[in-house]
Parts: C-alpha cells; structure tokens; sequence
C-alpha cells in the first residue's frame, strides 16, 4: 500500500525524469524537492514504490524511472494540468484564427498542437454518418471539364474536376447543376450516394442526352466524393518528432511509423480510447499493446463540430511531459469546438 508521502515522490520522479531524462534518486528529490525528511525515508519510499511496480531501476544505478503503471497512476491522481502560457495561447489563436472549409482548419489545427508539444499530432475528421449535403456547384472550366463542389452542414467542402467531354452553355450549366441539387441536396450522404448509384443505373430520360450524359458523369464523381466523406479519416503533423526522440523509445520505433501510415491502427485506437469527465483521454505504454504500440502514449480530447464529435491529440514516447501535453491537447480541441460553432453560426 503506497502513502500519501509515496505518491508524492512518485509525481517527484516522473516530473524530474521528464525533465532530465535520468534515472531519480533519493538524494536528488531530497534536494529538489521540499519533503522535510531524510533521503533514508525517501529511499525506504522508493522501495514501496517499487514493489507497487510504479517504479524500476533501468541497470545498476541508484536511480528509478517511472513504469508504464507509474505514468498511468501519475496522469490518473497525481498530473495537474499546466495553465497554458499566453504565448501558447497567441499561437493557438494565430494557427486557427481566419475563415477557412473544414480540411484547412484541421491541417493548421496538427500544425498548431506539434509546434506546441513537439509530438506527433492527430485530428480525426468528424464522423459524417449523419452529415446531410447542402449544396451543389458547377464551374464551367472550358475544354470539356467542370470543377464539382459538394458541401455539406458539417462544413465539409469536396472540390473536384470531372470531364464532361463537351463543351456547355451558361443555361445547360445551371439545367445540369438543378438537376443533380435535386438529386441529393436535403438528403443525408448515406442517401444520396444510394440516390445516385439508382439514377446512374436507369437509362437518359430525356431527350438532352449531352446533358444527361453529363449529370451521369458529374454525379458518378460526387457519390464518390461523398463515400469519401463516409470513410474516417484522419490528419497527422510532426512524424519527423520521432525520429528526434528516438533516444525516449526502449525499441524501435518502426511500428509507429507503420501505424502512421496505415492510420487505420491509430483511427481504432483513437476512438476505443476512453475519456474522462473533461473529454480528455490517456492510453500509455503497454495498454497500446493490442495496437502495436506499446512503446507510445497517445493523449486525446474530444471536440465538437457540426452534429458531430471527433478527437484530437498527440502521440508520442511514454516519457513525456504529461500535465503540459494535455493541456495543450485540451486548449487546442476547445479552441477547435469554438470556432466551428461560430462558423456553423455564421452560415
């Protein structure tokens, strides 16, 4: 049964062995920190600590570093979440701040919350099962193309070139734009892929049959563009921070980098993770193991968009520092939360 005291010394080592990277030892929390008892009674700690498996001797040195178990009591009971700087703050505000569609906030939100932790980081694209499409453009490009743009009340924007193969006058642009509004506008992207694959199927019911041609055309790209919007996606920023922490990893760090590529590993762990009272969520160390991952911690916190809740968060080695990491992980999501509600609003 650890003490109160214990724990104490446990935060004490996890916070001075992120901050040195060395192993802890009696005489130096002695030193650092204000206990006001003997370095004796903080080794005889230690000792309990160590039972408890919170605690481990690396090799033969006198000091110990924090196990997987320790950093889990440690976020669990023992982090307080550090108030972000107002520098941090400026530069969350900095990255984010500005009218932009959903793919471009999501990329300055990675970029935001690396620069910020220095670890990978992650934003997962809001589920858009319930997402309903709003809205249909055609640009005539000339040359037989058109630029297709889909959105939909999730604030996701599709833009995409589809070739026509003939050239359309301004009036058979708008008649072959209305025509697709009414095929999928109102419905739910579930329904209008389904709504479109019926109507690839049936025959021209028109005597247009250039036009006819082109909505077939046109609609067979948006119902691929909303299966797209289907599929759960993810952004990533900061890969190259792991190979700068190599040193952090007991192992390779070769399945992070697979798992970052394939994305699907992470996506699942991601939304498997569990979240506390505060939206925030912590998997560390060998908890990851089913994942392929249990030389990593992943941190998340949920944030809202449209109808919809996704996560963002960072991953990195089980060394690192947690009360900042989660602080900035959680600024960052509110932040997110934030502005597309007022960007739902504003539309």
């Amino acid at each position: 049964m650890v003490t109160e005291r214990g724990l104490q010394v446990l935060r004490a080592i996890v916070q001075d062995y992120v901050d040195t990277h060395e192993p802890v030892g009696s005489k130096t929390i002695v030193e650092r920190h204000a206990f006001g008892v003997s370095a004796a009674t903080i080794r005889n700690d230690m000792a309990l600590l160590e039972d408890e498996e919170l605690i481990a001797a690396p090799h033969t040195s006198s000091g110990r570093v924090p196990t997987d178990k320790g950093y889990r009591v440690f976020v669990d009971h023992l982090a307080e979440l550090r108030p972000l700087t107002p520098a941090q703050r400026t530069a969350i505000s900095t990255f984010l701040d500005g009218p932009a569609d959903l793919d471009d906030v999501l990329a300055r939100t990675v970029r935001a919350l690396t620069q910020l932790t220095g670890q990978v980081a992650i934003v997962q694209y809001p589920s858009f099962a319930r997402a309903s499409v709003t809205h249909v453009e055609l640009v005539n490009l000339g040359a037989g193309r058109m630029l297709v743009i889909v959105v939909t009340d999730t604030g996701r924007v599709s833009q995409r070139i589809a070739v026509v193969g003939r050239e359309f006058d301004d009036d058979a642009v708008a008649r072959i734009r209305a025509r697709l509004s009414a095929l999928v506008v109102g419905l739910s992207v579930k329904t209008a892929v389904s709504r479109v694959a019926e109507m690839i199927a049936a025959p021209p019911v028109d005597a247009r049959a250039g036009e006819s041609d082109a909505v077939h055309t046109i609609a067979a790209v948006i119902s691929e563009e909303l299966d797209e919007f289907r599929q759960d996606r993810m952004l990533l920023a900061g890969t190259a921070n792991l190979a700068r922490r190599e040193s952090d990893f007991r192992g390779s760090i070769y399945p992070l980098l697979e798992a970052i590529e394939e994305q699907v590993t992470l996506l699942r762990l991601m939304s498997e993770m569990v979240a506390d009272e505060h939206g925030l969520a912590t998997s560390i160390g060998r908890e990851n193991e089913p994942f392929g991952l249990s030389e990593a911690s992943v941190l998340a916190s949920d944030y809202d968009a449209t109808r919809a809740r996704a996560r963002v968060g960072v991953l990195g080695p089980t060394r690192m520092d947690y009360p900042q990491n989660l602080a900035a992980v959680r600024a960052v999501a509110r932040y997110l939360t934030r502005m597309l509600e007022d960007d739902d609003a504003a539309h």
